[in-house]
């Protein structure tokens, strides 16, 4: 069925769930970096890929480990020998996730991905300038972590980062170096991971769906940016502090209005008047 979960791998620290594994498409999801690591969490379907012919595959690390453990080179012998039997795979990966994607893209036989604001490496000695992540990069193997000796330098897709986000540009850029069929995509305001906005828009699902087709367009991605971001809180109180800083208290004083604005009014719904 469907909805039931087939554990194809279950170990220490990495655990996959597949639903739906008669498809003859595969739709690849990650657990991101969590608060609270330590346990599994629990693992469902993605329905509007299973309505649409495909397995759905979710990994998670148990801790926040980047994937790289113990468990990595089992775990790539699984997908090598899973994903053999489907025609296409494509995945979204966020943050830790998105690494995942890139690191596991060669047994995967991943050929669209949609990498949201992932990192090249987290270790201090190959990327001492990031700091973000040293709370987690105790133990980080580079070369078990390598992104170098284990692309799928065929990969397509895109990454999206907030271009004022520095770093996550910078693991960006990097990342491209080595997928150089991955297109970048800049979403101003987008924040880390750099999906915030679309998801405030509503446009998030719209934005997985377009895994769907054989070609991820990064005009579209950032069309549904464009679109989401004159509702977003969240990217108006960006914008308002950005012009502040540049000087520009006109535009800022207009974004923060705006902020204030949205907010009030999501805040107003879900707190109807007492029609009593």
């Amino acid at each position: 069925m469907a909805g039931t979960e087939d554990r194809v791998f279950d170990g220490d620290l990495i655990r996959a769930s597949l639903f739906n594994p008669d498809a003859d498409r595969l739709f690849v999801t990650f657990r991101q970096r969590v608060n609270d690591p330590g346990t599994f969490s629990g693992a469902s379907p993605v329905h509007s890929f299973i309505r649409h012919n495909h397995a759905h595959l979710h990994l998670q690390s148990r801790h926040n480990d980047w994937y790289i453990n113990a468990d990595t080179l089992e775990i790539a012998k699984v997908l090598r020998n899973l994903t053999s039997r489907y025609r296409r795979v494509s995945a979204i990966g966020f943050s830790m996730g998105g690494y995942a994607a890139l690191r596991f893209s060669k047994p995967l036989r991943l050929r669209q991905l949609v990498a949201v604001s992932p990192q090249f490496t987290i270790s201090p000695r190959l990327l001492p300038g990031d700091a973000r992540y040293r709370d987690c990069a105790d133990g980080f193997d580079d070369a078990l972590g390598s992104l170098d000796a284990t692309a799928r330098r065929s990969l397509q897709g895109v990454i999206l980062c907030d271009p004022f986000k520095r770093l996550d540009v910078v693991n960006a850029e990097m990342i491209q170096t080595v997928f150089p069929k991955l297109r970048i995509c800049r979403l101003g305001g987008g924040g880390h991971p750099a999906s915030r906005v679309l998801r405030q828009g509503g446009h998030f699902g719209e934005l997985q769906t377009l895994l769907l087709s054989d070609e991820v367009d990064p005009a579209r991605v950032i069309a549904l940016h464009r679109t989401s971001r004159r509702e977003s809180d969240h990217y108006w109180s960006h914008i308002a502090k950005v012009a502040a800083r540049r000087q520009r208290p006109e535009l800022a004083e207009f974004a923060a209005e705006r902020a204030d604005r949205l907010v009030a009014v999501a805040q107003a719904g879900r707190n109807p008047p007492d029609a009593s």
